[in-house]
């Protein structure tokens, strides 16, 4: 590769969306989509600082147990999702876990539970743009046996699978309503009876952009709700259910060599 980078941004260069250059993040970022929550994931750090913030893009990065860890927020959707991690890897980041939140699509995905994604339904308009559709969304093994080593000894409700990472979430939400309802609903009830856990919005691109650039890739998704049985979270049930994922992610880090 010649001294520029993917995306024709030179290393040194300041990246254009995130608004940062090599040496402001670590090989380890976290994923919210959320810039408000980019602050209560770095309060779980050893040692944070802002670095950046611009657009939906919010970067603070750290210490965690002498391990350095950034976090950056990605907006909502696979689209910015995209940009955020080719520009994070431009400058040095390596590892990403998307950190989010989930509707459950089993009747044993229960509301508080983790969801591990090792794959990805590409029910979105971002990945193909990288990858012809066959190519499978799928995280790294690595990352996802260091998520589920945390979160069997954190004693976490976890699950293990494939997920649906979607663009519209009304399209999903209330598809009856939708000019294409019978194809929203004939596909939502197929994405079911293959045992698909949840329902999210970034995770299909992150994946195989993720393949793409060689990145090593994972996604802990939280099931904060249940449409089917009307069932969600309190505001104190979300608060620790999001410490939970926090610290399980956290804890994952220190078992992915830094640098690496």
């Amino acid at each position: 590769m010649s001294n520029k980078e993917k995306g024709g941004l030179l290393k040194s260069e300041v990246q254009y969306h995130i608004q940062m250059k090599e040496g402001d993040v670590a090989d380890f970022v976290i994923l919210p989509g959320d810039p408000g929550r980019v602050e209560t994931i770095a309060n779980h750090f050893d040692t944070a600082e802002v670095v950046a913030h611009n657009r939906e893009y919010k970067t603070m990065t750290g210490k965690y147990k002498g391990r350095s860890v950034s976090v950056t927020s990605t907006g909502i959707g696979c689209p910015s999702t995209a940009i955020a991690v080719e520009e994070l890897a431009n400058i040095g980041a390596k590892t990403f876990v998307r950190m989010g939140t989930s509707g459950a699509m089993q009747d044993f995905t229960k509301v508080g539970d983790k969801v591990i994604a090792t794959g990805a339904v590409r029910y979105e308009g971002t990945s193909v743009q990288y990858m012809p559709i066959e190519f499978p969304a799928v995280a790294s093994h690595d990352m996802v046996t260091a998520l589920v080593n945390s979160a069997s000894d954190a004693k976490l409700n976890y699950h293990t699978g494939i997920v649906q990472s979607k663009d519209s979430f009304y399209g999903q939400h209330s598809p009856e309503d939708m000019p294409i309802a019978s194809e929203l609903l004939q596909k939502w009830d197929a994405w079911i009876k293959g045992g698909v856990l949840c329902s999210e919005m970034e995770a299909a691109t992150l994946f195989v952009v993720g393949s793409y650039r060689k990145l090593r890739t994972g996604a802990v998704l939280l099931v904060a709700g249940d449409q089917a049985r009307g069932e969600s979270l309190t505001t104190e049930e979300y608060q620790q259910n999001m410490t939970e994922s926090i610290n399980m992610i956290l804890e994952s880090s220190l078992e992915i060599k830094e640098g690496s």
